[in-house]
């Protein structure tokens, strides 16, 4: 009796065992098939929220030549105002191209008073035109006059300059080329006239600067004369601007020397 009753415990577990099996079977027949697809086409793009969209900044052109003046939030005085400010809104400058053909000083017609400390502190006058532009090259002509009132004191000549450098440089060297006349006591010196300027513009508008210039009349000749100039301008206005010269000539005969006070026009 004792093994007749544990056999059919056990066919009772085998039976329960053998039902638990064919269901599970019988389950997964029914579960529908895993399949794989490419990693991103499995993850689909979050969706930006309207208000997300509105941290994108705007592309750059939207800041400038595209937005009205009305949406700047400005006062219109302001605007009226400000060449730079309206030029923006206009269109946006090719900073690079400004540097490169904007001078940085501009072409400047002088009248003023000299004087000749080395001849007796006589009186004259200077008139000039200083950096007419050739085109948007580096080329420009310059042309000036000088002379005492009661004295022999006289010069004059116009010179050809090239700027080397991009003309909207803060610094800038230009050789010199021209035809210039000099005339001392006891000299008078006149033909080609040979150097180098050296420019430096403390400001892109023409407000300020200060030029070196050294030159030779007639180089190698036996009546040749050397001429250092120094010359500082700042402007008063937008147009107006008052300079100062100091300038020194060398001649095998004498030595002389000539400063003046200058307003110049620019144009």
């Amino acid at each position: 009796m004792r093994y007749q009753h544990f056999l059919g415990v056990e066919l009772v577990g085998i039976g329960l065992g053998l039902g638990l099996i064919l269901g599970i079977a019988s389950e997964s027949d029914a579960l529908p098939p895993i399949t794989t697809q490419p990693l991103e086409n499995a993850i689909a793009p979050l969706p930006i929220s309207h208000s997300a969209t509105d941290l994108i900044p705007p592309s750059p052109h939207l800041l400038t030549s595209e937005l009205p003046p009305e949406q700047l939030d400005l006062d219109p005085e302001i605007i009226e105002d400000s060449p730079v400010l309206q030029r923006w809104l206009e269109e946006v400058p090719d900073v690079q191209s400004d540097i490169r053909h904007d001078p940085s000083f501009r072409t400047r017609i002088r009248l003023g008073y000299s004087q000749f400390p080395s001849t007796d502190q006589a009186a004259g006058i200077t008139i000039g035109i200083e950096d007419v532009f050739v085109g948007q090259t580096g080329l420009t002509v310059s042309a000036d006059y000088q002379a005492a009132f009661d004295a022999d004191r006289e010069a004059y000549g116009a010179d050809l300059r090239y700027y080397i450098l991009p003309l909207g440089s803060y610094v800038n060297v230009a050789p010199v080329v021209g035809y210039r006349s000099v005339e001392g006591e006891d000299y008078n010196t006149n033909g080609m006239n040979i150097g180098v300027r050296l420019m430096l513009a403390l400001s892109r508008t023409g407000a300020a600067d200060i030029s070196l210039t050294q030159s030779w009349v007639a180089p190698g000749s036996n009546e040749e004369v050397g001429i250092t100039t120094l010359s500082m301008g700042y402007a008063i206005t937008s147009h107006l601007r008052v300079a100062a010269d100091l300038q020194k000539q060398n001649a095998p005969e004498e030595k002389d020397s000539r400063v003046a006070i200058v307003l110049e026009w620019m144009l």
